[in-house]
């Protein structure tokens, strides 16, 4: 731990984001800083955001010191108690070095913020549906897990079970940067519970991830170019649906994106909602169109079937969850459709960032 404390004090490079929060505090201290409350708020936002990390690198490193004093002790005089207890403490210490960890590892505009996720049944006709709520239901645990705010949007209940499709958005320090290990298609093996012969079914979902885009990044919505219609909300399960007529789909005609969102109560609200995720995939296509190879926000557009899985999730004939990049795996199925993701996320940011830098040393090849 101590090892990898000092790696990643070399990654934040704390003295230059001290002296950035120095500069951005003497900014703040002068005449008329309040006359632009969005560029102020912005200026504010992003010295708090330098000093949690600040702060949270110091914290490990004092609990890191009172860790080895404790386990020490432990030790030398054989205390179950005291050993107990510097268990405990070694186990939220690797979590906090974790995500510190891979705080350092995002570098991408829009990492640190907020993500706009969308999880789409694939192949496996009904189980497909059950799959996809399941999918929804994981992430939405892990966002819990981490005290991240979820928003749901839109999910639409399936033909019999599950859910049509999802869309919710996650608030929350790096909920862009950090889930976008759950890119890509997600197949699950199992003995299917709607079949009476119990016969084993393969089932597919897709989960796809956008920034919430600040106010500052310009993406041009003409009203002409868009179709808005009105229409009555529903919902998984039938309880606590809002059934007025204020569900909104939002058309952009010349791209043929539709987002639709239902959640609030408010017509107004929905549209507005709608009109955040409309934004954030026209920005998407336009990067697409821009860079003309691999999308650089969901991942590579795949089918949603067999051999394009990013990770597999098998409950039967034995119970495994393997991710198809980092080679992450775990026989605990239940915790992790549960949200514990951790394990999977750090596996996959780590395996990013070797690849990433492998490619650069040897120049692309």
């Amino acid at each position: 731990m101590r090892e990898r404390v000092v790696r990643i004090s070399e990654y934040l490079h704390l003295d230059a984001k001290r002296a950035e929060v120095a500069a951005l505090e003497v900014k703040a201290a002068e005449p008329g800083f309040w006359d632009d409350p969005n560029t102020a708020q912005g200026i504010m936002s992003q010295a708090a955001g330098l000093r949690d990390e600040i702060v949270s690198y110091e914290s490990i490193v004092a609990d890191l010191d009172d860790f080895e004093v404790s386990n020490e002790l432990a030790v030398a005089e054989q205390d179950e108690d005291l050993a107990s207890e510097a268990t405990a403490s070694e186990r939220d210490l690797r979590k906090r070095i974790d995500d510190i960890e891979l705080a350092s590892w995002f570098t991408g505009e829009f990492d640190n913020g907020d993500a706009i996720v969308t999880i789409i049944p694939g192949q496996g006709g009904l189980e497909a549906q059950d799959w996809a709520e399941m999918l929804m239901r994981m992430v939405m645990k892990y966002a819990e897990r981490r005290k991240w705010k979820v928003d749901l949007h839109d999910a639409p209940a399936g033909v019999e079970i599950g859910i049509d499709r999802a869309v919710f958005t996650v608030h929350g320090r790096n909920a862009y940067g950090m889930l976008q290990s759950e890119v890509g298609v997600h197949r699950l093996v199992r003995i299917s519970p709607t079949d009476e012969k119990k016969r084993r079914q393969t089932t597919f979902a897709k989960i796809e991830v956008l920034p919430v885009l600040p106010d500052n990044v310009a993406v041009e919505i003409r009203e002409e170019d868009l179709r808005i219609d009105v229409y009555r909300s529903s919902g998984p399960g039938g309880q606590s649906v809002n059934t007025t007529d204020s569900a909104v789909r939002v058309t952009h005609l010349p791209s043929g994106l539709v987002v639709t969102c239902q959640n609030e109560k408010s017509q107004l609200k929905n549209k507005e909602t709608a009109m955040v995720i409309l934004r954030s995939r026209l920005y998407e296509l336009e990067e697409e169109k821009r860079l003309a190879e691999l999308d650089l926000l969901r991942g590579e557009k795949l089918d949603i079937s067999f051999g394009s899985q990013i990770r597999n999730y098998v409950l039967y004939p034995y119970q495994m969850v393997k991710d198809v990049r980092s080679a992450v795996e775990t026989s605990q199925v239940d915790r992790v459709l549960d949200g514990e993701l951790d394990e999977f996320i750090v596996g996959f940011h780590r395996w990013r960032v070797q690849h990433e830098t492998a490619t650069a040393m040897t120049g692309g090849a």
